[in-house]
C-alpha cells in the first residue's frame, strides 16, 4: 500500500498576513520619507523668504560722495552720501544702522546722532557732532527713519576721532542695518582736500 506524506500547506490567511505585514511596514517607511521631504521644503522656503527679504531691504549710493575739508585743507572731517532704495527694494529703516568707519589704522565706530530719534523713529535734520552720523537732508519724503520708495536721505557721517583721512588714503564706511544687506562705501581721499571735495573709489 502506498503511502503520501502530509505536508502543511499555505493558506489564504497566513498569505494575508504577510501582505498586510508588507503594506504596514511600506506604508511606515513612505509617511517617514513623505515627511522628511516636507520638512526639507519647508526649511528651503523659509532660506528663500529669507534671502528675498534680505536682497529687498537695501539701499544704494545716489549721486556723487562728497568729503568735506579741515582748515588747513591736509585730511577729511566729514563724509556726505545720499542714499535711496533700490529698485523694487523694501522700506529701509535708518534709524537701526550700525555704521562704522575702517581705514588702515583699524575700525570706528560712527555714533547715531541724537537728531536721528530710534524710540520715535522721527529724524530732525541736523548736522552731525564730532565723530556722529546724522541725516542732514529729507528729499521727497518725511521725516521718519524709513527711507521708502522716492524718497533721499543725505547722510552726513563724521571722521571718528582718531581715524585717519588725510591724502592718499583708502577709507570704507559701512551701514549695517538690523534686516538687509550692509552697504560699503569705498573711497579714497585725493591728493588735494578741499573745502568741498569729490570722493572716488
Amino acid at each position: 500500500m502506498r503511502s503520501f506524506r502530509q505536508e502543511e500547506a499555505f493558506t489564504g490567511l497566513e498569505a494575508a498576513i504577510v501582505l498586510i505585514a508588507f503594506v504596514v511596514v511600506a506604508a511606515v517607511f513612505s509617511y517617514v520619507m513623505l515627511g522628511a521631504g516636507f520638512f526639507t521644503t519647508q526649511k528651503s522656503q523659509a532660506v528663500v523668504h529669507t534671502s528675498v527679504a534680505q536682497a529687498s531691504s537695501s539701499v544704494e549710493v545716489v549721486g556723487n560722495v562728497v568729503g568735506l575739508g579741515s582748515a588747513d585743507h591736509k585730511e577729511l572731517t566729514n563724509v556726505l552720501f545720499t542714499v535711496a532704495t533700490t529698485a523694487g527694494g523694501s522700506a529701509y529703516d535708518i534709524g537701526d544702522v550700525l555704521m562704522t568707519y575702517t581705514d588702515k589704522g583699524g575700525q570706528h565706530v560712527i555714533d547715531r546722532s541724537t537728531s536721528v530719534d530710534r524710540a520715535t523713529g522721527k529724524i530732525t535734520p541736523d548736522i552731525p557732532g564730532a565723530g556722529e552720523w546724522s541725516v542732514e537732508t529729507i528729499l521727497n519724503g518725511n521725516n521718519d527713519t524709513l527711507v521708502q520708495k522716492g524718497e533721499q536721505f543725505l547722510i552726513n557721517a563724521s571722521i571718528p576721532a582718531g581715524a585717519s583721512a588725510i591724502s592718499g588714503d583708502q577709507f570704507n564706511i559701512e551701514l549695517k542695518p538690523a534686516v538687509g544687506s550692509t552697504l560699503q562705501l569705498k573711497r579714497y581721499v585725493p591728493p588735494q582736500v578741499d573745502n568741498v571735495t569729490l570722493l572716488f573709489e
